[in-house]
């Protein structure tokens, strides 16, 4: 069961870490690149602000994005901002994304979010503490993956490994933290191969944050994953 209110709380903490982490910064290294390729902190910054907007959206029944192009173009627009101009951007969207998260709802409704792309309504706060947790990390200020809750770590690698599940480009695999245990692609009786690593390292692999490199992997070469 996926408890909503609970992951609310989680997306409030995290929230607060990345805004922390945020105001430490200068007008100038908000320009600098971030992580993800042909992004600044801003272009990070921007996503995220409006990614909480864009949720609410989905909680209220509306399309997510106007589309693509209106995405996109809203990040470009927003990127080049001051640092106390993100900031602002960050707690106000923040707080609307907590407002219609308390909001009285059926949360076991069916509601669409990108690309045709449907779930549960329980499951859209869980989708928020992605968006937070994995782009703090990609804003390279000293949050890793390591540092992650290890809540998030373990329930990050169930909905990736759900996602690659049943694709036929990817080996059958079973990853394990030598804890846990994970099967994800093609189906098959038996996995192809077995991938062991740490958590940070199995959900960076499948995360497309990490190449995989300090993984351990038996049975043939590591999968190659499609991009999320």
């Amino acid at each position: 069961m996926i408890d909503h209110a609970h992951d609310l709380e989680s997306v409030r903490d995290a929230t607060e870490r990345l805004l922390t982490a945020v105001t430490k910064l200068d007008n100038a290294s908000v320009t600098q690149s971030s992580r993800l390729p042909g992004w600044s902190r801003g272009h990070v910054l921007a996503h995220l602000a409006r990614n909480a907007d864009a949720l609410v959206n989905v909680l209220q029944g509306r399309p997510m994005y106007a589309d693509a192009v209106a995405r996109d173009a809203d990040i470009e627009r927003d990127a080049p901002r001051p640092l106390d101009v993100q900031l602002r951007d960050l707690r106000d969207s923040a707080a609307r994304f907590q407002e219609a998260g308390a909001a009285p709802a059926d949360w076991s409704r069916t509601v669409e979010l990108r690309n045709g792309v449907t779930d549960t309504a329980a499951r859209v706060p869980f989708r928020r503490w992605i968006e937070v947790e994995l782009h703090h990390v990609d804003l390279g200020i000293g949050y890793e993956l390591e540092d992650l809750p290890q809540e998030f770590t373990v329930r990050e690698i169930d909905f990736l490994a759900e996602r690659f599940g049943g694709h036929t480009d990817v080996a059958a695999a079973r990853l394990t933290d030598g804890t846990r245990v994970w099967r994800t692609g093609r189906e098959a009786d038996s996995p192809e191969v077995t991938v062991t690593g740490s958590g940070a390292d199995l959900l960076g692999w499948l995360a497309g944050r990490r190449d995989g490199s300090p993984l351990t992997v038996h049975g043939g070469p590591l999968p190659i994953l499609p991009p999320l």
